[in-house]
């Protein structure tokens, strides 16, 4: 899509990021952890704390947001390899353009330099994104059953993670470790 821009979200962006994450909560509910009556009471500076605590990446036609996908790594010295993309969200117009998958590519260039692992979840019917995401190299290890519960209705989890280092020496090492 020509005339889209990329960038990383700053705390000047929160009215535009609290607005299009409340949409993509309102029109696909399901495929979000959070809610959008959770979301819709939080004061402007909780969009704010968002945009400091993760790295959000919107695409920009103009002044206008078409999407936007958000990394953090993974809290605990255990767990800091880890990174997660969370967030993901195309507004309906601007799909099939290609914005998703730059979206996540941004995300992953961004990952590379901070840990060796991405990982995601995906609610289990929605397959165009599954592909999406598959398609830019991540590789699907489980399903958490009934992972949400929304309005009287369970949806199933497709977990996902792409490796971003090479972990075999790490690997080999600690299941030495283990063994000894």
């Amino acid at each position: 899509m020509a005339g889209i821009e990329l960038r990383r979200l700053t705390p000047a962006d929160a009215c535009l990021f609290r607005e299009i994450r409340l949409e993509g909560l309102q029109h696909d509910p399901d495929a979000f952890s959070s809610t959008f009556e959770d979301e819709r009471a939080q004061p402007l500076s909780f969009f704010e704390q968002r945009l400091i605590d993760s790295a959000v990446f919107g695409a920009f036609r103009g002044a206008e947001l078409l999407g936007v996908a958000g990394f953090r790594i993974q809290p605990g010295p255990k767990h800091g390899h880890k990174g997660l993309l969370w967030g993901m969200y195309v507004r309906p117009a601007a799909r099939q353009t290609g914005i998703g998958r730059r979206l996540v590519e941004a995300v992953i260039a961004h990952a590379r330099g901070e840990v060796e692992l991405l990982q995601l979840s995906v609610i289990s019917d929605n397959r165009p994104a599954r592909r999406l995401y598959a398609s830019l190299g991540f590789e699907e290890y489980g399903i958490e059953r009934r992972a949400a519960k929304y309005r009287g209705e369970y949806h199933d989890d497709v977990l996902m993670a792409k490796t971003l280092a090479d972990l075999g020496e790490n690997a080999a090492s600690h299941s030495e470790g283990a063994t000894a």
